[in-house]
C-alpha cells in the first residue's frame, strides 16, 4: 500500500477556525488525511463535517471516537452521515478510551471495554450493510429489529482501532482495517503487526490489508534538545494522567525505570519535573526531533519499520504561522 501522511490537531489549546485553515493548507500540500480528536473539548463529528465542506480530497478521520459515549447505533448514523456529506472520505477511528474519562466525564460504567469494542464494530458493519439488529449481535444489551433508514454512500466505511495491549491489538486482525498505535516505540511496531497478521489468519482474513497509522510527534527544529523538550510534557501527561496503558507499554519495551519516575512525579502534582524527567532515549524511541532533513530521514526509517500512514501531531500552543511552517516543512509534495 502507498505511504501517506496525515495531520492530527491536539484536542485542547484548540482554535477551531485555525484548524479549518490548516486542513485546507494540508490538502493543498498533498497531505492525505486529517484526524480530529475528542476528549472533553470539541465534538469531533461536527468539526469534521465543517472540514468536509471546505476540502475536496482530504480524508476525514475520527481520532479517536470512544465506544462508550455513543451507542453503536448513533456511531453508525454519525459516520454514515459524515461519509455522505464528504462524498466517501470518512475513516472511523475507534478506541476504548479509559476508566477516568468514561466514568468521570461521561458518567458511564467502564465495563468490558474489549467486548464493547468488538461488538460495536460488528453492529456498525451490519447497519451499514442494511441488516436489521438482532439479539445475538451483543452480550451487553439486546439489539432488536432496527436498521438504518438511510442508504450509506459506502457500506464498508474503514474502521481503524487505537489499541496498545496485545489482546486488543490482535482484535484488529479479526475485524478492523487499520491500527493506530500512539507512542509505540517504532522499532517494535513489528510486534503489533505480527499479532494482527496472526489474528487475521485465525479469523479467516489472511492477507487482509490492515494499515498501520500511528499518531506521531515530529518536531522539525534544529536544536534537538529543545525539540525533545516540546514533546516531554505531553509524554509525561500520557504516562501519569491517562491511566495505565502507556506506562505499561513503556515498561514492556525497556523504559520501566523512567516510566515509574515520571508517573510518580506527575501523580505527586509536580508536572514540570515529570516532563523534564522523561528521558531522551524514550523520546527518540517514540518521536522524531531535530532538523528538517533529519526528520525526513527518520520518517523514512519509521516507514521501514512498518508505518503505512504517518499521522503527524500538529504543534501545540504555538502561533498559527509556526504551524504553517511545520506543515510546509514536512509536506508530502515537498519531499
Amino acid at each position: 500500500m502507498a505511504a501517506t501522511t496525515g495531520i492530527v490537531p491536539f484536542w485542547k489549546q484548540y482554535d477551531r477556525k485555525a484548524v479549518l485553515r490548516f486542513a485546507q493548507l494540508a490538502e493543498d500540500l498533498g497531505y492525505d488525511s486529517i484526524w480530529i480528536p475528542e476528549a472533553w473539548g470539541y465534538e469531533q463529528f461536527q468539526l469534521l463535517a465543517e472540514i468536509a465542506c471546505v476540502t475536496r480530497r482530504l480524508k476525514l478521520g475520527t481520532g479517536i471516537t470512544n465506544v462508550f459515549s455513543r451507542s453503536p447505533g448513533l456511531l453508525a448514523m454519525s459516520a454514515a452521515t459524515l461519509d455522505e456529506i464528504s462524498e466517501g472520505r470518512v475513516i472511523l477511528g475507534l478506541g476504548t478510551s479509559g476508566k477516568l474519562v468514561v466514568e468521570n466525564f461521561h458518567g458511564l460504567p467502564y465495563e468490558k471495554p474489549l467486548t464493547r469494542l468488538r461488538e460495536t464494530i460488528g453492529i456498525l458493519r451490519a447497519l451499514w450493510r442494511g441488516d436489521r439488529l438482532a439479539p445475538e449481535m451483543s452480550t451487553l444489551f439486546e439489539p432488536r429489529h432496527f436498521k438504518l433508514e438511510m442508504t450509506p454512500c459506502r457500506r464498508d466505511i474503514p474502521i481503524y482501532v487505537a489499541s496498545l495491549q496485545e489482546k486488543a491489538v490482535r482484535e484488529i486482525g479479526r475485524s478492523a482495517d487499520g491500527w493506530i498505535p500512539t507512542f509505540w516505540p517504532h522499532r517494535h511496531l513489528r510486534d503489533g503487526i505480527a499479532w494482527i497478521a496472526a489474528a487475521a489468519e485465525e479469523a479467516g482474513r489472511g492477507g487482509a490489508r490492515v494499515e498501520v497509522a500511528p499518531f506521531m510527534a515530529v518536531v522539525p527544529i534544529d536544536d534537538r534538545d529543545a525539540a525533545r523538550m516540546l514533546v516531554k510534557p505531553l509524554v509525561a501527561f500520557y504516562i501519569g494522567g491517562m491511566g495505565t496503558y502507556y506506562h505499561a507499554l513503556f515498561r514492556r519495551y525497556g523504559f520501566g525505570e523512567n516510566a515509574d519516575l515520571v508517573r510518580e512525579l506527575y501523580q505527586a502534582g509536580d508536572r514540570a519535573r515529570a516532563g523534564a524527567a522523561v528521558s531522551d532515549e524514550l523520546i527518540d524511541a517514540i518521536a522524531i526531533c531535530g532538523p528538517e532533513s533529519y526528520c525526513r530521514e527518520r520518517l523514512a526509517e519509521w516507514r521501514a519499520c512498518g508505518v503505512d500512514a504517518a499521522l503527524l501531531n500538529l504543534p501545540v500552543g504555538v502561533p498559527p504561522e509556526l504551524t504553517d511552517q511545520f506543515l510546509r516543512a514536512l509536506a508530502p509534495n515537498a519531499a
